[in-house]
């Protein structure tokens, strides 16, 4: 059976609510105060542009922050009904537009037969979830390959839903799974370990952000993503890990492990979110879609943690857990 999540919002849940809703106030009004500053500025102020994207992105994390009270709030299958709904939308921002029809018809046949039975198992726990995915494009991509008729060309056409397969269902299945981890002398609700993980690695993304506008100077990867920078990279990293010492009492983790930890989780997400970076700069375009104003699709969101979502899982599982 799955655990339940936050049974009775104990002191612990109550002040990560607070603490987030307080970030997002501040951000508000700060946001608005810039905003109605800028209204008093010339029409072609060059601050415009990074001020309306800067409410846009506040906008929308009230929104995302809302859906994830709302999924922990319905409990464990709450929690994996909404990353399962990311992960299809993820996959429908990855994969380009098929062609022809029935190119289309069986990669989608494809995402519907996995995609729920993945999330199921990942809901339960069943060890399942960690092969399905893998088996399934180790497997079942070359077939399709066969099945079609286009052999020498299945690597084109398919090889891009092997890989938002993996990307977009297979590592992000990894947080409701988290639910499901049983570590010994932890009494906390295991959702406390996804909250975690998604603080740390979303605010390293946005600490990233503002430590780059503030003092970015050198670009750590020009050809990749000409907006990040070695300052930016390093303070953001730096600043969230702070935050996972400073969380440490609703993790199993020392606040010296937690620093250890997500200083892992956030150079992961940094590494994750260049490499999908690589791939929009291959495909040229600059986000992978338009769903979330100031933040582009929701792989834009989601690419910093396919990396760090099952390294934190199978650390926990076999460093904290019993097997």
């Amino acid at each position: 059976m799955t655990p339940p999540l936050l049974p009775s919002l104990e002191a612990d849940a109550w002040r990560l609510v607070a603490g987030v809703a307080s970030v997002l106030v501040v951000a508000s009004s700060i946001g608005a105060l810039l905003a109605r500053t800028l209204a008093r500025a010339p029409a072609d102020s060059q601050a415009r542009p990074l001020i309306d994207n800067l409410n846009q992105r506040i906008k929308a994390w009230w929104i995302i922050a809302g859906s994830v009270g709302l999924a922990l709030l319905g409990g464990s299958g709450g929690v994996a009904l909404l990353f399962a709904l990311a992960s299809l939308q993820a996959l429908r921002e990855f994969l380009p537009v098929a062609a022809d029809r029935p190119t289309r018809l069986r990669q989608w046949g494809v995402v519907a037969a996995f995609v729920p039975l993945q999330y199921f198992l990942a809901w339960r726990g069943e060890a399942a979830f960690t092969l399905l995915i893998p088996l399934a494009v180790a497997l079942g991509t070359p077939l399709l390959g066969v099945l079609s008729g286009d052999a020498p060309r299945f690597l084109r056409r398919h090889g891009n839903l092997a890989g938002g397969l993996l990307i977009c269902v297979f590592a992000i299945s990894h947080l409701p799974a988290l639910l499901t981890l049983r570590l010994p002398g932890y009494d906390k609700s295991a959702a406390y370990l996804l909250v975690f993980l998604l603080i740390v690695v979303q605010a390293s993304d946005v600490l990233q952000y503002l430590w780059g506008k503030l003092a970015g100077r050198h670009p750590i990867a020009p050809r990749v993503s000409p907006a990040k920078t070695v300052e930016g990279t390093i303070g953001g990293l730096l600043s969230a890990s702070a935050l996972g010492a400073g969380l440490s009492a609703i993790t199993p983790f020392s606040p010296a492990q937690a620093l250890a930890i997500a200083l892992l989780l956030t150079a992961l997400g940094f590494a994750g979110g260049l490499a999908l970076s690589a791939v929009k700069r291959h495909r040229g375009i600059k986000d992978w879609g338009r769903l979330l104003p100031g933040h582009g699709g929701v792989l834009d969101r989601l690419d910093s943690l396919y990396l760090s979502a099952p390294a934190f899982y199978y650390l926990l599982r076999h460093a904290w857990g019993s097997g």
